[in-house]
């Protein structure tokens, strides 16, 4: 058990928990003390050229990036910060929804391993832990316009590892929780980083067909009555299903039956 004030991320760390030696000769690992956004770093690192498993990490972001413009709680020190720069012919996935969908149960996959933890996903892109958040991903894509190349995926991943509960600002507090909000950490960053590097990156992956039924088995937003954002609009509706695509398929309060590519749902009575 140790604190985060001695949980030092450095990449010889990550390193020596990736005991495959393709992933360390392929694996570019990045550590800032301090960015604005990895995300933001990484679309840089790739249009420079940076190879595909590139991965920017940071102990803090100053303008961490979330879904639709949000802001993504960083402070330094106890949390993960990281992005990946992906190649569609590499990675065998061409499609934001599947990647986003193959990181989160990555992530899930992780966290269960290590720990005795067992985190769930809200669609889309976030992954809680007894009812409130302690991760969000964000897949960009950098075009063919902006790199004259072919498309290039940037999988930013912001975990909450050991930030107490009452460092969260007043808005997160009541939403937000950390893998272990006590601040007493069993596991190294490293070590959790350098898991989700290997699992993100492993050679055989699954089909997306059995990616969405392992998406599907952790979300816990089925049949629950949630609130639909779309932009300026919103409605209620229960959640019913996901396609092959990993769509949302929800009823509508008058029955009807819709599937949401996008958009924000929030659970009621929550």
């Amino acid at each position: 058990m140790h604190d985060y004030e001695s949980d030092t991320l450095t990449e010889e760390g990550i390193k020596s928990f990736m005991n495959s030696t393709d992933s360390k000769s392929t694996c570019k690992v990045h550590v800032f003390r301090e960015i604005d956004s990895t995300n933001i770093e990484a679309k840089k690192q790739a249009i420079e050229g940076a190879p595909h498993g590139t991965v920017i990490l940071s102990d803090c972001q100053t303008a961490g990036k979330g879904r639709q413009g949000k802001k993504f709680f960083s402070p330094r020190g106890t949390g993960i910060y990281m992005s990946i720069i992906l190649y569609p012919d590499k990675l065998g996935f061409s499609n934001p929804t599947v990647i986003t969908a193959y990181a989160a149960v990555c992530v899930c996959k992780v966290i269960e391993r290590l720990s005795n933890l067992n985190p769930q996903i809200k669609w889309v892109n976030d992954i809680f832990l007894n009812g409130k958040k302690i991760c969000g991903i964000l897949t960009e894509v950098i075009t063919e316009s902006e790199n004259q190349g072919a498309n290039i995926f940037v999988l930013g991943i912001g975990i909450n590892v050991s930030t107490r509960q009452n460092d969260f600002p007043d808005e997160l507090g009541e939403i937000a929780t950390s893998l272990y909000a006590d601040g007493k950490v069993p596991i190294k960053r490293d070590q959790l980083v350098a898991e989700i590097i290997k699992n993100v990156l492993h050679l055989e992956k699954p089909s997306e067909t059995q990616i969405f039924e392992q998406y599907k088995a952790r979300l816990f937003v089925l049949n629950k009555e949630i609130t639909v954002i779309q932009g300026e609009e919103s409605y209620m509706a229960r959640a019913i299903d996901i396609d092959e695509h990993g769509h949302l398929i929800v009823q509508t309060s008058n029955g009807e039956m819709k599937t949401l590519i996008s958009g924000e749902i929030k659970i009621r009575n929550q």
